[in-house]
């Protein structure tokens, strides 16, 4: 296994598309929870949880995702609700993508990977990351009850996203990056169907199940080629899964904003404060290499999907896709020909990754 040669590729996603804030995050894994000002970077396992789960967080903040979500559609999202309305939203959504919407949903993706992954026998070029983003687009294509192309959904969500995203990251934001977002929220909501001002929940799930999924599965597929972890995707699949997943952290971080005073790991937070939830630290993606023989206990992996009431509820559903996707390469055992990162994407990825069987 050549983790190493997997480790630097991986993290040229960062390098070439945030290298300001992983520098930042590189300089200061060390220390459990910092405060740089106004701004706490939690990396602990138990900072990163107790910012999800002990600390009132402000749902609609600038630079936060409940903020970014709320303008997408104009609010009512499942990230800027309160209360009973968070709650059931959550419900709701998580019977959506519990067992039987997964089960439901599956041949869609499948039939995507039929198709899309078929050259490989004959001994020509895939580019991954454009199959995870017809795969997305489809799957959540079907679970909104939208007629529209999967492909043509997952470029609109990627687009809306990276609009949005400058609002999450350090630096100015400006007043021409504000009118892409609009304009590119507009035409996301068009595409669903639901006219320029959206429906909100629709246009949120597209969002995040695309652009987790596009930025996510490649990068895990390529950590999996390059440190040739194909064996496992026949033995132990799910070890595998959970284990790339954990590594690759495809929501390396989660914006936050405090709502009233708590603390991290024992650092105090004042209201207003910004968090800076770094969940690929929290889960030992920085200095644990995948091991499928050796997975990590579980409630370290599954930080990377969040905890408690911040938890994802598409977690089933991108650990299924992700499975499908190493099963039906591992016969090809391929490798990585060339590897573009993304430098406008709103999550760390590759804006092609060319794969062909060995």
């Amino acid at each position: 296994m050549n983790h190493d040669l997997a480790r630097r590729r991986d993290r040229r996603v960062y390098l070439r598309s945030h290298p300001v804030l992983f520098a930042l995050l590189a300089a200061t894994r060390r220390r459990p929870v910092l405060r740089l000002g106004g701004t706490v970077i939690a990396h602990s396992p138990a900072a990163y949880l107790d910012g999800l789960t002990r600390v009132p967080l402000d749902r609609t903040a600038e630079g936060t995702t409940g903020g970014a979500a709320g303008r997408l559609a104009g609010g009512g999202l499942l990230f800027d609700q309160e209360g009973d309305a968070h709650r059931g939203s959550r419900r709701a959504l998580a019977e959506s993508l519990g067992a039987d919407g997964v089960a439901r949903l599956r041949p869609i993706w499948r039939a995507v990977l039929d198709r899309r992954l078929a050259p490989l026998a004959a001994g020509r070029t895939i580019d991954v990351v454009d199959v995870a983003a017809e795969l997305s687009g489809a799957t959540a294509a079907a679970l909104l009850g939208a007629d529209v192309d999967g492909r043509a959904l997952a470029t609109a969500a990627r687009t809306a996203a990276a609009a949005a995203a400058r609002e999450h990251l350090p630096g100015v934001t400006l007043p021409h990056h504000r009118r892409a977002a609009r304009h590119a929220a507009a035409r996301l909501n068009v595409l669903l169907g639901s006219g320029p001002d959206g429906d909100g929940l629709a246009a949120m799930l597209a969002v995040a199940a695309i652009n987790t999924t596009v930025a996510g599965l490649p990068r895990a597929v390529a950590w999996c080629a390059d440190a040739d972890l194909w064996d496992h995707a026949g033995q132990a699949p799910e070890a595998l899964t959970a284990e790339l997943l954990r590594v690759t952290a495809p929501t390396p971080l989660l914006p936050r904003v405090a709502a009233a005073p708590g603390s991290v790991d024992g650092c105090p937070v004042r209201t207003g404060d910004r968090l800076i939830l770094v969940a690929r630290h929290a889960a030992g993606a920085h200095h644990r290499d995948p091991d499928p023989a050796d997975p990590a206990p579980p409630q370290i992996s599954q930080l990377v999907f969040g905890a408690g009431p911040h938890a994802c509820p598409g977690a089933r559903l991108a650990r299924a896709q992700l499975t499908d996707t190493l099963t039906a390469l591992a016969p090809h055992r391929p490798e990585v020909r060339k590897a573009r990162p993304d430098r406008r994407s709103a999550l760390p990825g590759w804006a092609a990754l060319l794969m062909a069987a060995r």
